[in-house]
């Protein structure tokens, strides 16, 4: 079995309530299981500040899927939860949007899959709530902790703890 860590957020709609029915069907396949869940976190809209803020919260999961079988259970989730994504526009309000963070120590670049997540180390949505699980975790690429990293931000968006934690 596999540890991934995926990264959820919803700034549409019931964001919290999103955020626990996406846990549920990700889980609800036997594929996944929730091994630990971040806090949520309100956090300002990266790369369209015009978005409203989103929820945000990180899920640590084991899985006996592939990280290719885990991207398609994760992009079938946010389709059965109702996101359409728009080729127009790549920064967009969304009911839900599962990202993989890290699979194990993998490193992955093909073009429709890159783990560790391509922008994690810019990303404070991110880090913050990793931190709460890993902070010693040392990112496969940068080989830095994501203390390190988090440290490293050029720009920290407003992360705000939003007072719960993931639903399971």
């Amino acid at each position: 079995m596999a540890i991934a860590y995926l990264c959820l957020g919803s700034n549409s709609g019931d964001k919290i309530g999103n955020i626990q029915q996406s846990v549920r069907l990700l889980t609800s396949t036997g594929m996944v299981t929730v091994v630990r869940t971040s806090a949520l976190y309100e956090t300002e809209p990266w790369g369209n500040k015009e978005l409203d803020w989103f929820v945000n919260g990180v899920i640590e999961v084991k899985t006996k899927l592939s990280p290719h079988e885990l991207l398609d259970l994760c992009k079938n989730t946010e389709r059965q939860m109702g996101r359409v994504s728009s080729l127009s526009e790549k920064y967009e309000a969304r009911i839900i949007d599962i990202d993989i963070l890290f699979y194990g120590d993998l490193i992955i670049d093909e073009p429709d899959l890159k783990i560790p997540h391509e922008h994690l180390h810019e990303r404070a949505f991110a880090i913050v709530p990793l931190l709460e699980l890993i902070p010693d975790y040392e990112h496969p690429k940068y080989k830095k902790s994501l203390l390190q990293l988090h440290e490293d931000l050029e720009t920290v968006d407003d992360v705000f703890l939003y007072g719960t934690r993931v639903d399971i």
